[in-house]
């Protein structure tokens, strides 16, 4: 979004809009009536009956797929926050469905295509369509820990179609491929349908979002857009959804502190409370101060993706820099808190400690993140963080 030349400064609230919190009750309602952690838990058993259902009740029913994808194009046109919100909730009951790779980096994508004369807009705005109405998922074919600034092009485009493989992919699930590729004329971005690849399922820390192995092998495709704008769009994808990463990561971090906090209330040791005791309130004060700050970067870092670009890359940079490690404190305290619960399969601790590991290596660590927020505001950082 563009903003006049004499608009003035940006006024941001992290305060909640009415829609925003309307869209927070109605995914909270469907997680707790759809998603319990023994469903979540049966993914990592290849047990896949929970994500189809889950998803499309949340795609089609809900309609949330379209949330980022212009009205243009047959999608609700909402913002960051909106799409905040939904993953503040989805990273709360981690739940096994690719709203961020598809209806967010995916879908960003194209929208950032939209408006470039060069590409094809009518592809473009067909895809935005299908996927805004929930008959396609979609998603972007880099590797899951390509940072918005790093190189995405590992595929070639040869005469009889795209060659390579690109390790490590979230949300290979999807039916149509976004793929950056190479070609004799430069960089490319081609759409490949899901028959046209080889997708090899990895085991990874995370089952909820598993990683996959993309080979293409002569693979049909349709570009969509070529030259320096294929980067252009790409690293907009990425940019966004390691904004709005930042919203999943602080939904799991409070859902981990309210628990340990829950828990420690009734557990009794010693005739005490546990969470009486006082090392224990010193421990969950200070976490509770991280998780509130983590929370306001994050609902910073989409306030900025919806309303401010100009300040987005530093409240990116901040958000991706903190969240990440908040969540991986929160769920590491949580198992530790809760004792020798913490550490049983039944319990859904180890669900968010895995997905907030996962996630603190996804699209970019915070290292890098932190590498990237020094050159932005001045400092010049070690080479070997970027």
């Amino acid at each position: 979004m563009t903003r006049p030349a004499d608009s003035g400064p940006v006024r941001l609230t992290l305060i909640e809009s009415e829609d925003e919190q309307s869209i927070r009750t109605v995914v909270r309602k469907l997680l707790t009536d759809r998603c319990a952690p023994g469903d979540v838990a049966a993914t990592y058993d290849g047990d896949d009956a929970l994500r189809e259902p889950l998803w499309r009740s949340l795609a089609v029913d809900l309609g949330l797929a379209g949330l980022l994808v212009p009205e243009e194009a047959g999608g609700a046109g909402a913002g960051a926050r909106e799409a905040g919100t939904v993953l503040e909730e989805l990273g709360s009951a981690v739940a096994p469905v690719p709203f961020l790779t598809s209806a967010v980096i995916a879908t960003s994508t194209l929208v950032h295509l939209m408006s470039v004369p060069s590409a094809d807009r009518g592809a473009v705005r067909d895809t935005l369509a299908a996927a805004a109405s929930g008959e396609r998922v979609l998603t972007l074919a880099v590797p899951w820990s390509t940072a918005p600034d790093g190189p995405s092009c590992t595929v070639r485009e040869k005469p009889d179609g795209l060659h390579g493989e690109v390790a490590l992919v979230a949300g290979a699930e999807a039916g149509t491929f976004l793929v950056p590729a190479l070609g004799a004329d430069g960089p490319g971005l081609w759409l490949v349908d899901r028959t046209q690849v080889h997708i090899t399922p990895v085991t990874g820390l995370d089952m909820t979002r598993p990683p996959a192995t993309v080979r293409f092998d002569g693979a049909v495709a349709r570009p969509v857009v070529r030259g320096q704008a294929t980067e252009d769009a790409v690293r907009a994808g990425l940019f966004t959804g390691a904004g709005l990463l930042a919203s999943e990561q602080v939904g799991l971090a409070q859902r981990c502190l309210a628990e340990t906090v829950s828990y420690l209330a009734v557990r009794r040791q010693f005739g005490r409370v546990v969470g009486g005791f006082q090392a224990i309130k010193h421990r969950l004060a200070d976490l509770h101060i991280a998780v509130e700050g983590a929370h306001a970067a994050a609902r910073y870092a989409a306030a900025t993706l919806a309303d401010d670009p100009a300040d987005a890359p530093v409240a990116v940079a901040v958000a991706a820099s903190v969240c990440g490690e908040v969540a991986v404190r929160a769920a590491e305290e949580c198992v530790q808190l809760l004792g020798g619960i913490g550490m049983t399969w039944e319990h859904p601790a180890h669900l968010r400690l895995k997905r907030a590991v996962a996630d603190h290596v996804a699209l970019g660590t915070p290292v890098r993140h932190r590498a990237r927020l020094g050159v932005l505001v001045g400092i010049e950082p070690d080479k070997e963080c970027l």
